[in-house]
């Protein structure tokens, strides 16, 4: 089952804006709202792989992976 993130979005006068509400960083802005929820999409899982290979860069040799829920 694929993890669930909480969109925060809102339209502007000239836009649509938006954030996902448990990872920091990750915001975006669009003309239409199914733009933006796509865009927030992509933006996600990037910063999830990104931060996913800073991780195991900082660990190093010898690490061990552990999934857990929350």
């Amino acid at each position: 089952m694929p993890a669930k993130y909480t969109a925060i979005v809102k339209q502007t006068p000239k836009w649509w804006i938006g954030w996902i509400a448990e990872v920091p960083g990750v915001n975006c802005q669009e003309a239409t709202r199914e733009e933006l929820l796509e865009t927030l999409r992509i933006t996600l899982r990037e910063a999830l792989e990104d931060n996913r290979r800073a991780a195991v860069a900082a660990a190093g040799e010898g690490y061990q992976e552990e999934k857990i829920a929350v």
